[in-house]
């Protein structure tokens, strides 16, 4: 039960602090459609995903009404295709995503993710032909989003995989080079992924989750920035206070999102999944992770102490998050995707933050090298080593780690990229060396799991 302040307080952070659901993400699992018959598959799975999702949207915006609350965007997450479309070429998974495509302008949701393989130990064939599918895939559709795991920490990191992945990178961005490599927002390469992620676009539907699933997003950078400013008058106000100002926040924002999310499972009669309390900005102005760092009394995300602030930062969420809901999951925490945060995007233009600083950062935080533009130019080993870092940082760290990176064709570092809607805009950043040619990720083979995987 909400006490009266606390409804007072989340009524504020709806009308004045950018406060809303950012995403409802319905989860189907599609192995009971699988067919060696391509025609017979594709019928399988429009059926059986607009048997649970052609009132999704619809839902959606009446709990959204009803509460005051918008539901930004409206989703649908799928079984991995590399396993439940195994038996299929790499031509034939194009035709499948073009297939999720239109289904997803069925039922007018904004992306459907879950085209996807899990290849950290290894690539099967179905591994293999939805990689070499990736390119096409993204560049021919607009609403399908593409994910890859490279790496966990039982596993270690397959660096043929990594390998694979930067080429498939590369070549999609060429294909989209008239959009500035857009093909490469809609791609996530991962270490230790969530199976129950309601963001894009890494997310997908695990393979020990239910027959249909509703999961929620919640995001508040705006709210937390608030919190904190209306406390900095407060003497003697430490560190340690500020943590708390952000977890009570990080608590109310949850409670919010498990509400929504719970009625739309009810209305649709499917089972509620998680809450995903993930400080996930936008380019609006007032909705920014950089924001909170200049409420810590940071000039900029990225100078000296930044590492610090987000692991406070996180770290609070996380708390408060699990201390409104026994059902916490997917990344919560804070985000720093550069191009979806106008404030993240000054910085790195301003040199505040660089990628080396931007790496370092993800050690702490629940994500990566996030929606980076970097030099058209970049070697395909260049970036294969930058997926290999971050990759490395999640599997050692036991946490999850991706990384999504666009080489923009054409374009160096300094030049300015746009890639629209809640992508953004941002300066392509400057990659030190990004011409190399490293033998290292050439080795191939899997770079073995630490020895604390060694839990049992």
């Amino acid at each position: 039960m909400f006490e009266d302040h606390e409804i007072i307080s989340t009524i504020e952070m709806v009308k004045n602090e950018n406060l809303d659901v950012r995403a409802v993400t319905l989860g189907v699992n599609l192995f009971d459609c699988i067919s060696h018959d391509l025609s017979v598959f594709k019928k399988n799975i429009r059926k059986k995903i607009l048997g649970h999702a052609s009132e999704l949207v619809e839902t959606c915006d009446a709990v959204g009404e009803k509460y005051g609350i918008q539901v930004v965007n409206k989703r649908i997450s799928i079984s991995p295709i590399a396993l439940v479309g195994a038996c299929f070429s790499a031509d034939q998974m194009v035709e499948i995503a073009h297939e999720l495509n239109d289904i997803a302008k069925t039922v007018n949701i904004d992306f459907i993710g879950g085209f996807s393989a899990l290849v950290e130990k290894g690539m099967a064939k179905g591994d293999i032909a939805l990689i070499e599918a990736l390119p096409r895939a993204l560049a021919e559709t607009q609403r399908v989003c593409a994910s890859v795991n490279v790496a966990t920490t039982k596993a270690g990191i397959n660096m043929d995989a990594v390998y694979e992945m930067s080429k498939a990178i590369k070549k999609a961005a060429e294909m989209t080079k008239d959009d500035d490599g857009l093909a490469c927002a809609k791609l996530c390469v991962f270490s230790n992924i969530p199976q129950d992620m309601p963001f894009m676009a890494g997310a997908y539907l695990g393979v020990g989750v239910a027959d249909a699933v509703i999961n929620v997003g919640v995001s508040g950078p705006g709210v937390v920035k608030r919190a904190i400013e209306r406390n900095l008058s407060e003497q003697r106000l430490t560190l340690g206070k500020v943590a708390e100002i952000i977890k009570r926040t990080a608590c109310k924002v949850t409670r919010v999102g498990e509400l929504i999310g719970r009625e739309v499972a009810d209305n649709l009669g499917i089972k509620f999944g998680i809450v995903d309390l993930s400080l996930a900005p936008t380019p609006t102005v007032g909705d920014s992770i950089g924001e909170i760092f200049q409420a810590l009394g940071l000039s900029h995300i990225g100078v000296p102490g930044s590492t610090a602030a987000l692991a406070m930062l996180n770290d609070a969420v996380k708390k408060g998050g699990a201390f409104a809901s026994s059902h916490v999951g997917g990344m919560s925490g804070a985000f720093i995707p550069v191009s979806e945060d106008l404030n993240i995007a000054n910085a790195a233009h301003k040199g505040y933050l660089t990628v080396e600083k931007l790496e370092a950062m993800t050690c702490v935080c629940s994500v990566g090298l996030d929606m980076v533009p970097v030099p058209g130019d970049i070697t395909v080993e260049t970036l294969a080593g930058m997926m290999a870092d971050e990759m490395a940082i999640g599997m050692i760290n036991a946490k999850t780690t991706a990384t999504r990176i666009i080489p923009v064709p054409g374009k160096k570092a300094g030049d300015k990229v746009h890639f629209g809607g809640l992508l953004g805009e941002a300066m392509i950043m400057d990659v030190p060396h990004h011409d190399l040619t490293d033998q290292f990720v050439t080795f191939g083979g899997r770079i073995p799991a630490p020895i604390h995987s060694l839990k049992n």
